[in-house]
């Protein structure tokens, strides 16, 4: 009898002749993420992804697997030759297991799926077996099938399965499988967030960080970086570029009205993120932004912002209530960092009065008071660049 890892996808099923793609970059992402365990062994069948897990610790590869998107869950499950005895015997070992853990376990019920259609008996017939052997085996305990306390699975196909707890993933799709795109990281908890849920749709995820030292410390940057070694468990490695906005922001508070200063501000964000971007193969820009929030979010300032670049710009948080942002940002561990009180590059020359529905026509002649190109060629130039992976 072996130990071997389950996992579970779940819409790359859907994905018709071009699955295959879809499940080796799964298989692929799942050995990345076991690659410093040892030679482990991943492969597919019958819709499934399996990790042989040997004499390793169960509980550091599924901590690891869960956290791969593309998968929907995965359970520890015992391998055997597929005999109605002896699944029998494993689906007994299996609840006094559960029942050793949890003592306050009362009710069960078996579910079978056979997938080995020579198996003599139906899945409902292995059901009823292995539940009756069970109930015959174990003192004060009952079916319930509606609502047990543990579940027994098993499984048939050329082998048998069984197991009792199903962990869950995150979903979504293998990253690589989506394009690239370039993530405008402020160190808040929208951000992060926001580039979490666009890597979960399969998108590789790069990081612009806009800062204006020395009026923000270099903690606000180690803070970013922190949160990028969170998002690159998820991720994999993350390519950082960092640019001062200090000269565009000055150059703004002096020729241009200070209610603009948020808006031109995020403009210039934009112009210059799209550059960068497009020299680094990256298809889209990805924000933060919820609507409302705070005055450079409003529709009026997002469309104004909009029109400053050709580029897509993937908002996913947009219609996400603060509360909910929170939630997810505590889920999936960035957002202790987040709150870690270190300013960032918004708090500086911040207007008393931002404009929340500013006027193209407006902001554009402001920008015709600045040499723009000049402006983003000189940050750019002196942009920083560094690559940020978990464990760093």
């Amino acid at each position: 009898m072996e130990n071997v890892i389950i996992v579970r996808y779940g819409e790359i099923a859907l994905k018709g002749l071009n699955k295959k793609f879809f499940e080796d970059k799964l298989v692929s992402q799942i050995r990345n993420a076991l690659l410093d365990m040892g030679k482990i062994r991943v492969y597919k069948a019958h819709s499934r992804v399996y990790i042989d897990v040997a004499d390793y610790n169960t509980r550091d590869i599924t901590d690891r697997v869960k956290k791969v998107f593309g998968v929907v869950s995965l359970s520890v499950a015992k391998k055997f030759e597929a005999d109605m005895g002896r699944i029998e015997e494993v689906a007994l070992q299996e609840l006094k297991d559960r029942i050793d853990k949890d003592s306050s376990i009362r009710t069960f019920k078996v579910e079978t799926r056979r997938g080995d259609k020579k198996f003599p008996l139906q899945s409902p017939e292995i059901s009823r077996d292995v539940g009756a052997y069970l109930l015959q085996n174990i003192d004060d305990i009952s079916v319930d099938v509606h609502n047990p306390d543990v579940v027994v699975y098993v499984e048939v196909r050329d082998k048998a399965f069984i197991f009792s707890d199903k962990i869950d993933g995150f979903g979504g799709l293998p990253l690589g499988t989506n394009g690239r795109a370039l993530l405008l990281l402020s160190g808040g908890i929208d951000s992060p967030v926001a580039g979490w849920l666009v890597a979960k749709r399969g998108v590789e995820i790069e990081a612009m960080h806009f800062h204006s030292y020395p009026f923000t410390s270099e903690r606000a940057k180690e803070k970013v970086i922190d949160l990028l070694r969170i998002l690159s468990i998820y991720c994999g490695e993350i390519k950082l570029y960092s640019i001062n906005l200090l000269p565009i922001q000055k150059e703004i508070n002096e020729k241009c009205p200070e209610g603009e200063m948020t808006v031109l501000s995020r403009r210039f964000m934009m112009k210059i993120a799209q550059r960068v971007g497009k020299d680094n193969s990256c298809d889209a820009l990805v924000t933060g932004e919820s609507i409302g929030q705070v005055a450079s979010q409003t529709v009026k300032s997002l469309s104004v912002i909009n029109e400053s670049v050709e580029m897509p710009i993937f908002r996913p948080l947009i219609a996400m209530d603060k509360v909910d942002i929170v939630d997810l940002a505590k889920k999936i561990g960035t957002y202790e960092t987040s709150i870690l009180p270190f300013e960032d590059c918004c708090t500086v020359f911040l207007p008393k009065h931002p404009v929340i529905q500013p006027r193209l026509d407006k902001i554009l002649k402001s920008e015709e008071k600045l040499n723009v190109k000049n402006l983003i060629d000189e940050v750019i130039d002196k942009m920083e660049t560094e690559i940020v992976v978990a464990g760093s």
